[in-house]
């Protein structure tokens, strides 16, 4: 009799469970994840953490779901980038207008520092709670720069580098003791652009008007009564009584993934059915395989893993729209040719392809990305940096002060031009220039074939410079602004496809493809991403500005991250 009774209660309560309202939850104290792990370092060190994609397919799904009376979001921990800050606002407002109760909560907006950009998701929100002892870290937007050249110099290291062109400031960090006129006037436009994001943003969320904004950020950061009476927060409330009041008794509280998840186990596609396929590429551009180091440094975007991606979903006559989701700042040129001609022949194919840019898509990453149908920016997604450096650094005075002494024997006149231990000659300096020239032109012209312009417009829009998604539309260099649902959309359309149409990972395999040698280099696991190991592991992002390892000479000038 107990087991029955056992038996009947668990029936029932998962019966109530399937018909009790809903309230989602969403929390973003451990950041997301751009897409799914595609290696077992990145596998590991994302398993706490949820899917950009899920949380966007789960908050469309809801919007039209009678279950979902609402949607609580926990904000703080580690930062999001702006581009994915904006992706989420606007599933937010979507399902506000849908008529489900938004709430934000935080411990803080940053605890004694910036926190404008958690503060701007958390103001697309219906209600936005505080804990009593949080603050609103609310302080407008600074970019800052570090220059080493005097330092360096003291040392006895020189830099010896080339760039295309006044606006290619990735290595000024080395050569130059304060920003030039064109740096100044790049980032100066990119806080600018972003700070009009934030506003305009800031005071339609909160019923303010731009100008009382403008006067809050002045006077911000807010400790929380301050925010209370500035109207920047609706109350000063601990997580239980944020909980007490949203969550309505009978309700079932069910985190935003795991719904996404469980719309998907319940229609699966027919196997021969049309989809759509998505394409993550993420992290610095390389040659070979896509990965991550153990020993950190971030994940990479291999050319092989990218490429054999995109081959597999032109070849699969089931996919009739490729969506190319790229995250990236830049990196090796050859790798992101290689890319960059894979986009090609998918259109040759017949198959739209679309790129939806992250939170930065620029230098290399916007090279694999020119070649598009169409291309999909948020506002504050960081693009362009058409442009290419390339030089060494010379340390050879310092290894003398070292007492290190090197001696070297070669064959060939220019066989040891990359040795850091000494400058390059004039006729070397010379190779490196037409080397450099060489990029640039190639692609600018590229740049002018994809997006429809003459070689003269583009090289206006190029010459290195940094824009942000908003002002790239303006100029051409994107063709809307909106994220990865509205790319994916766009897909559906243009192959005219209905608006419920699958999207699928690719490359996609079966288990026993993974642990089965390849048969060739056509056979979609020989490019599986792998584990890395690099020698500058958590460093490799500053020793490839050093001109230490080889990621390539199309980067992102800088470390540019608006949080």
């Amino acid at each position: 009799m107990d087991a029955t009774r056992t038996i009947v209660e668990t029936v029932g309560r998962l019966r109530q469970r399937r018909t009790a309202p809903l309230v989602l939850e969403l929390d973003l104290t451990e950041g997301l994840s751009e897409g799914p792990p595609a290696d077992p370092v990145t596998a590991l060190l994302s398993m706490r953490k949820t899917r950009l994609a899920e949380v966007l397919s789960g908050l469309r799904r809801a919007r039209k779901d009678p279950r979902v009376t609402a949607l609580i979001v926990r904000i703080g921990g580690n930062p999001l980038g702006l581009g994915t800050v904006q992706e989420l606002r606007t599933a937010v407002v979507k399902l506000r207008a849908a008529g489900k109760r938004t709430v934000a909560f935080a411990e803080t907006f940053g605890e004694f520092g910036a926190g404008t950009v958690p503060y701007y998701l958390a103001s697309a929100f219906e209600r936005v709670y505080l804990q009593p002892s949080g603050d609103v870290g609310l302080t407008g937007v600074a970019l800052e720069q570090r220059f080493l050249r005097d330092a360096l110099a003291k040392a006895g290291v020189e830099y010896q580098i080339g760039q295309r062109h006044e606006y290619k400031t990735a290595a000024n960090t080395f050569t130059q003791n304060h920003m030039t006129d064109a740096h100044r006037e790049s980032a100066g436009r990119i806080a600018e652009s972003v700070t009009e994001q934030i506003v305009a943003g800031l005071a339609e969320g909160r019923g303010l008007d731009p100008e009382r904004v403008r006067e809050l950020i002045d006077q911000g950061p807010f400790i929380g009564s301050e925010a209370v009476e500035a109207g920047l927060v609706d109350g000063l409330k601990y997580r239980d009584e944020v909980y007490a009041e949203t969550v309505d008794d009978g309700a079932h509280l069910l985190y935003v993934s795991r719904y996404a998840k469980s719309a998907l186990s319940g229609r699966l596609p027919h196997p021969g059915a049309a989809t759509v396929a998505l394409v993550h590429g993420s992290g610095m551009i390389r040659l070979g395989r896509s990965g991550r180091s153990p020993l950190g440094g971030g994940g990479a975007m291999g050319s092989d893993t990218i490429c054999a991606a995109l081959r597999s979903a032109r070849r699969d006559e089931k996919v009739k729209a490729i969506v190319f989701r790229v995250d990236s700042p830049g990196g090796s040129y050859v790798a992101s040719d290689a890319i960059w001609r894979e986009v090609v022949l998918a259109r040759r194919a017949g198959k739209p392809v679309i790129v939806s840019m992250g939170d930065v898509a620029a230098s290399g990453g916007y090279f694999v990305s020119m070649a598009a149908d169409v291309i999909v920016a948020q506002p504050g997604t960081l693009t362009g940096s058409i442009g290419v450096f390339g030089g060494k650094p010379v340390v050879g005075e310092l290894l003398g002060k070292l007492g290190v002494v090197t001696e070297s024997v070669a064959e060939g006149a220019n066989a040891g031009m990359f040795s850091p231990s000494t400058a390059f000659s004039d006729d070397q300096w010379e190779r490196v220039n037409a080397w450099l020239d060489r990029i640039y032109d190639d692609f600018v012209g590229k740049v002018a074939q994809g997006r429809d312009l003459t070689k003269e417009r583009a090289h206006e829009l190029a010459r290195g410079r940094v824009w942000t998604g908003a002002d790239a539309r303006a100029a051409g260099l994107a063709d809307e602004l909106g994220g990865l649902e509205d790319a994916l959309s766009l897909a559906r359309r243009r192959a005219g496809l209905p608006d419920d149409t699958p999207v699928r990972t690719y490359p996609r395999m079966h288990p026993l493809e993974r642990l089965r040698p390849p048969e060739s280099s056509e056979d979609k696991s020989a490019a599986l991403a792998r584990v890395r190991l690099e020698a500058w592991g958590p460093l490799a992002r500053m020793a490839g500005q050093l001109g230490l390892p080889a990621y390539g000479p199309l980067v992102l000038p800088g470390h540019w991250t608006i949080r």
